[in-house]
């Protein structure tokens, strides 16, 4: 739901699938499917866990490695990349700590989880079923653990189609898999090792958190706005899609200054699967060289284009065809 480049280095996936005899998730009915959107969902939120997992899209890999604690209503998370930049974020409920040990930058945001592996569900206000056609692909082994397996098909051209595994007993999720329109996959996430339930505490990740003894810190700004007050609509809503956020806020660089971190807005939209969101920034003849479309060889698309003094860019999870539609219909209200 997602996403953020992350630095990609060559590593072997090795995720054993056995058949398996156990029973299979019934998916007959809406409200079986969505008892198991709400199993997985909870799952990936109220579970304590950790583990390696790896993201491969076309034909790269990026690993990380994740801690994951839930006490009660609080959650903290830390993902550790193992390629690209050393880094390690933090998450604790809705605010974000990121560390760059080497430059000795730490970012601190208030970010929604949307887009993060395992989770799936981005948002409990949409009717999935509207969008995609659910089936059970049955009981297996994964990973050494009993999962099952549920594909989701996109009822239109405006998606893309995915197949899940997650563990019998508790619903974490354990693969992903997106699939474009002619079933071939273009991305899986999965993990390699996993531990569920296990012993950890929230109090040592938060101490790593709040270490920034020699960081220097900096707080992009953000505030939640509407697009109509920041001067912009949609000549025409793309069918299947809702708004879940909208914001403005700056877009911090590591090498920049200050001062070089200029507004930027952003909306926010999904399915309740897939997620998008449009950028709208001022237009700069220096930066904003090229409009159209940019893959990166997954499941994300980026499309660019520019609106009078303005500069639009669609990312997401969802075919270039979609992000278009997007910024095609972004208009100029004031």
């Amino acid at each position: 739901m997602k996403r953020i480049a992350v630095g990609i280095r060559s590593l072997a996936i090795c995720v054993l699938v056995l058949v398996s005899p156990c029973a299979a998730w019934s998916l007959d009915t809406d409200a079986q499917w969505k008892q198991w959107l709400v199993r997985v969902h909870e799952a990936s939120k109220q579970r304590t866990y950790a583990g390696t997992f790896v993201v491969s899209a076309g034909g790269n890999l990026a690993s990380a490695k994740i801690w994951h604690v839930c006490e009660g209503t609080q959650q903290i998370e830390r993902v550790e990349p193992l390629s690209g930049v050393p880094r390690a974020s933090y998450r604790r409920n809705d605010q974000v700590t990121t560390l760059y040990p080497d430059s000795k930058v730490a970012i601190i945001e208030t970010r929604g989880s949307l887009g993060s592996f395992p989770g799936l569900v981005k948002s409990a206000n949409t009717n999935v079923g509207d969008h995609y056609i659910f089936s059970d692909l049955g009981a297996e082994r994964m990973a050494g653990f009993d999962v099952d397996g549920v594909s989701l098909s996109p009822r239109d051209s405006s998606r893309y189609g995915y197949r899940v595994w997650s563990e019998k007993r508790t619903g974490l999720v354990l693969q992903v898999q997106t699939m474009d329109a002619t079933g071939r996959v273009i991305e899986q996430s999965a993990f390699t090792e996993v531990q569920i339930d296990v012993p950890l505490k929230i109090a040592p990740l938060l101490q790593q958190m709040e270490n920034l003894k020699g960081y220097k810190v900096t707080r992009p700004a953000l505030r939640t706005v509407t697009p109509q007050a920041m001067g912009w609509s949609l000549k025409v809503p793309v069918a299947g899609f809702q708004q879940v956020g909208c914001y403005s806020r700056t877009v911090a660089r590591i090498e920049a200054p200050a001062s070089d971190n200029l507004p930027v807005m952003q909306w926010i939209f999904t399915d309740g699967l897939a997620t998008l969101s449009l950028f709208v920034e001022s237009f700069d003849p220096q930066r904003h060289l090229r409009e159209g479309v940019t893959g990166t060889g997954g499941a994300t698309q980026v499309v660019m284009r520019r609106v009078g003094d303005w500069w639009a860019t669609a990312v997401g999870e969802v075919p270039a065809s979609t992000l278009r539609a997007f910024v095609t219909a972004l208009e100029r209200k004031k």
